[in-house]
């Protein structure tokens, strides 16, 4: 079923008051037509090639300092660790700072998924392309996610499709977000030949037995949808894919997957370089000033004037752009990789699928190179420490796999995810010459969307389908002071819903 967070959501806010927003002055820059320093890596950048297994290095990669990672070996005094993805792939290089000012087609803003698809798309179709990053590529939540790939708008799935839309918008929209995004990532690795651990197919399984009602209702909405990817299996059949005891059932997805996220990411940055795109590290965006001629991206070091649009890419951080922003609150995920495991992970994941469970705070986990499991859970409107998360994560690696005496981590890191009202992402347009397109809110659900999405800004930028257009009919609501409430409303969401799970647990409802 789709939960309803609305009103609980809205109630929390309104105890807040009407949310404010500043309003930026237009900083005046003289225009220039000179472009920066050639950069060296739009000719040795590397392509992207996966490593045998991790190794455990200091991490080149600029954070949001309310995010961290942990390695077990690391001490107080190290620098921040790599994380597991980017310790799974050799050194990157660096794209220089924006210095001066520029003039291109489209600017794009934000190094992740979204922001290099959009760029890389782009750049196919023989647009000037100019990406600026705050931190560095693969920094946010696009370098740092579980690496599932599931169909659906962030949390709109087949279901709510047909709620809310008609037949043959809603079948569009569900193939949209689900085959389509799907074979776009194969398409784009088979195009640049770059490797980024993709798998086919995922699993979701029931921790109550009420609640394959709620998947077979699932897979029948699919089915409608012209979908028919999903198999229904009892617990038995599901022995040969999860050994564990704590399951009844479980859809099979042939269309979802998983995929090394990070690797994704700069295998797109690389077709990106390969295409002539121009890209800046360690320039976060100050402003962005719509004029009659274009629209003018602003940093502390330079100014770019997009001819075309501005696309932001941003997630959590978008709504300090727009002017009618806050329909998102921002929550914190978590990931763990274990060490090589002491048996042959087949003995815990026969069929070697990735796994998400129907508990209302999700447990997701799947097989990881050199024999490691990877396991990810937990939503929380605060950064847990990691001593906390690690705590959880064991817990719950010990509640799935219990065979399994003693598990150990290896590495953990936090990340920065954000949730609308209505379950789906945000996708805006504005009305300038040059206009500022934006899509936030995946709700932890949005690693394949994020691909196709990008693609979809570029075809509107082009003027070859409306793809995008079709998202931007989606309505969402304002929460008030959205980046602030979250520590308060994520709480008091999830407390509702326990007590609702304690009170009917046959009903499935998760955050």
């Amino acid at each position: 079923m789709t939960v309803n967070r609305r009103d609980f959501i809205r109630k929390s806010a309104a105890l807040s008051g009407a949310g404010l927003f500043s309003t930026l002055s237009p900083t005046l820059r003289a225009q220039s037509d000179s472009t920066t320093t050639a950069q060296s890596a739009a000719t040795t950048l590397p392509k992207p090639v996966l490593l045998p297994d991790a190794k455990a290095v200091p991490s080149k990669l600029g954070l949001d300092s309310r995010i961290w990672t942990w390695h077990r070996d690391a001490t107080t005094n190290d620098s921040m660790p790599a994380n597991y993805y980017e310790a799974t792939l050799p050194a990157w290089d660096s794209f220089p700072a924006l210095q001066g000012d520029q003039v291109c087609d489209v600017v794009v803003i934000g190094g992740g998924l979204l922001g290099a698809s959009t760029a890389l798309h782009l750049s196919q179709a023989g647009l000037d392309v100019v990406l600026l990053e705050k931190h560095n590529v693969g920094s946010g939540a696009s370098g740092r996610n579980g690496g599932q790939l599931t169909p659906g708008l962030a949390r709109w799935e087949a279901e709510t499709m047909m709620e809310n839309l008609p037949p043959d918008e809603a079948q569009r929209l569900w193939r949209f977000a689900s085959i389509e995004a799907m074979n776009l990532i194969d398409e784009l690795s088979d195009r640049y030949g770059f490797n980024c651990d993709r798998k086919r197919e995922h699993l979701t399984a029931a921790v109550h037995p009420g609640h394959m009602g709620a998947l077979v209702s699932s897979a029948d909405a699919r089915r409608g949808l012209g979908d028919r990817a999903v198999k229904i299996m009892g617990p038995q059949e599901l022995k040969e894919y999860v050994q564990s005891d704590i399951y009844h059932g479980a859809a099979l997805d042939t269309i979802g997957g998983q995929v090394q996220p990070l690797a994704l990411l700069r295998g797109m940055v690389y077709g990106l370089v390969q295409n002539g795109g121009k890209i800046h590290e360690n320039s976060a965006v100050t402003e962005i000033i719509e004029e009659a001629d274009g629209t003018r991206v602003v940093t502390e070091q330079g100014v770019v004037k997009a001819r075309k649009a501005v696309v932001l890419g941003v997630h959590y951080a978008a709504p300090q752009f727009l002017e009618k922003g806050g329909t998102t609150i921002p929550f914190y995920t978590y990931v763990a990789v274990t060490p090589s495991l002491p048996m042959d992970i087949s003995q815990l994941l026969p069929g070697d699928l990735p796994v998400y469970d129907t508990q209302l705070q999700i447990d997701y986990y799947r097989a990881v190179r050199n024999n490691r499991l990877l396991f990810g859970g937990q939503g929380t409107g605060n950064s847990w420490s990691p001593r906390d998360v690690n705590n959880y994560l064991l817990e719950r690696i010990q509640t799935v796999f219990p065979q399994w005496e003693k598990p150990e981590l290896e590495y953990s890191w936090g990340g920065i995810s954000d949730i609308t009202l209505n379950g789906a992402v945000d996708s805006r347009k504005s009305d300038a010459k040059a206009p500022v397109y934006a899509v936030h809110g995946w709700s932890g659900h949005g690693v394949a969307q994020t691909v196709r999405i990008g693609k979809s800004i570029s075809d509107d930028i082009t003027g070859r389908n409306d793809d995008f257009v079709m998202l931007t009919r989606i309505p969402h609501d304002e929460i008030p002071f959205n980046d602030y409430i979250g520590p308060v409303a994520i709480p008091l969401v999830k407390g509702a819903l326990t007590v609702q799970s304690l009170i009917n647990p046959a009903e499935m409802v998760s955050f």
